[in-house]
């Protein structure tokens, strides 16, 4: 096993997590940098910059794994992918080179740490953002079912999307995190027609090109590792294709919530939270949790079962002679 700051060996620990980040990129559609850059920093002791400029890189052979199954399958508006692209490419490619203007003044590592720990932590507010408009949206607490072969018309809002690919893209080329994560979460807000897997099918499309843009960034100003990013690649690529593949045809709203919890785990580590703080946050999430999320789901079981049935009394009476 080489050394993580020069190595150019597979690294095996790497390689495990990479396949288990890919199948949730794939999953889900959470951008893998919300995952793996954490990974890489907290439990290989990655330094911040290695990590975000290798995950970077490596999410760009990533992301076409899972992006192509959902071409194939229309889970996709690619009109809504353009508009995206056009705010998120340079963007990209601008946070990439500002970590190397930036990357030599005092205390930037432990300032790109605290600006990662926000980014995930957003991430984890975004889940658990997207899971509550699923439910409520779809009338339904256990998901929309398997995906149709068709996509829903939808009226594009260009500047506000244009504006939300800047900002994810900006987010990717600083932190690494910002593509499926953020990205996704706005687009449910802009976008509530769209259904789940067609919103995982969007955002993993439009983040090719985001991602090519960035990985250009980091390979001319980052500090990219070959090694890590040749390990990472091994377990990702068929990790996105097989979480695609159960994406495309299915909901996967029970493991966003476990990914809730550990990205607000990890965000508070890396913003400096005490390790005893976190310990005893995640635990609470993780006992309360549960508990709360079924006292809004029975609340919201009952209203739906109410105006099921003042509706049904009211057609009953319309019939009435």
């Amino acid at each position: 096993m080489s050394s993580l700051g020069r190595g150019e060996s597979v690294d095996v620990g790497i390689a495990l997590a990479g396949l288990l980040v890919g199948i949730v990129v794939g999953l889900t559609g959470m951008g893998g940098g919300a995952l793996m850059t954490p990974i890489l920093v907290l439990f290989f002791k990655v330094d911040a910059l290695t990590a975000i400029s290798s995950d970077v890189v490596s999410s760009l052979f990533m992301k076409p794994a899972g992006a192509i199954v959902h071409l194939v399958r229309k889970t996709a508006n690619l009109q809504l992918v353009l508009w995206l692209c056009i705010g998120s490419v340079p963007a990209a490619f601008l946070g990439a080179v500002l970590v190397d203007h930036l990357k030599g003044i005092a205390g930037f590592e432990q300032t790109l740490l605290t600006l990662l720990g926000v980014a995930l932590l957003l991430a984890a507010s975004g889940l658990i953002v997207r899971a509550w408009f699923q439910m409520t949206r779809k009338r339904t607490l256990w998901g929309e079912g398997a995906a149709p072969m068709t996509s829903p018309e939808i009226e594009i809002r260009k500047l506000p999307t244009v504006l939300l690919g800047a900002l994810g893209g900006l987010m990717v080329g600083l932190t690494s995190v910002g593509a499926g994560s953020l990205i996704l979460t706005f687009l449910l807000v802009l976008y509530p027609r769209l259904k789940p897997s067609q919103l995982v099918g969007t955002d993993l499309v439009q983040a090719v090109p985001l991602v090519a843009a960035a990985s250009i960034g980091h390979l001319l100003y980052g500090q990219v590792s070959l090694g890590i990013t040749g390990s990472m690649l091994i377990g990702a690529i068929p990790g996105a294709f097989i979480g695609a593949q159960i994406s495309s045809r299915a909901p996967g709203g029970i493991i966003r919530r476990a990914l809730a919890i550990l990205l607000m785990a990890s965000g508070l580590k890396l913003v400096g939270v005490p390790t005893v703080g976190v310990l005893t946050i995640s635990g609470a999430a993780v006992a309360l949790g549960p508990v709360a999320w079924a006292v809004l789901r029975r609340r919201y079981s009952w209203s739906i079962g109410s105006r099921s049935r003042r509706h049904q009394q009211q057609l009953d009476h319309a019939d009435d002679p």
